[in-house]
């Protein structure tokens, strides 16, 4: 073993080690994001100058390449559906069961009816009739 690497401080030599697995591990990162990127999405167009500065330029040069040298995908455009399909429908359908017509529509697209409690029956709850009172 080198000599000079055993004389250093404990604490030092830790510091040595933890720094030299950090660089290691970004040259790594770096060298196979460069290997699996399409060439147009490089900075300057070329990989051979990219792992020559990773290479070469130690911590700094993997930093720079994750920092600088990626360029972001071309975003894709994708178009909303304007109405859920029928595959949709009937997935919903197998989950919860066929829907109820809507009264006064006119089929699955129309308008839902008014939301809120069902209407209150006024003869069940009137408080001065008597239940024996058959009305």
């Amino acid at each position: 073993m080198n000599t000079q690497l055993t004389s250093l401080p404990g604490p030092l030599l830790v510091v040595v080690i933890v720094l030299g697995v950090v660089q290691l591990t970004l040259d790594v990162i770096a060298l196979v994001d460069l290997v699996r990127r399409p060439v147009d999405r490089v900075a300057l167009g070329n990989k051979w100058v990219w792992v020559a500065i990773i290479l070469l330029v130690n911590m700094l040069g993997a930093i720079l390449y994750l920092l600088v040298g990626r360029r972001p995908a071309p975003a894709a455009e994708v178009a909303a559906p304007a109405q859920l399909g029928p595959r949709a429908g009937s997935v919903a359908d197998s989950l919860y069961g066929p829907r109820p017509p809507v009264p006064g529509g006119s089929g699955a697209g129309a308008a839902p009816g008014p939301v809120g409690p069902p209407p209150v029956d006024e003869q069940a709850t009137d408080p001065g009739r008597d239940e024996a009172d058959p009305r």
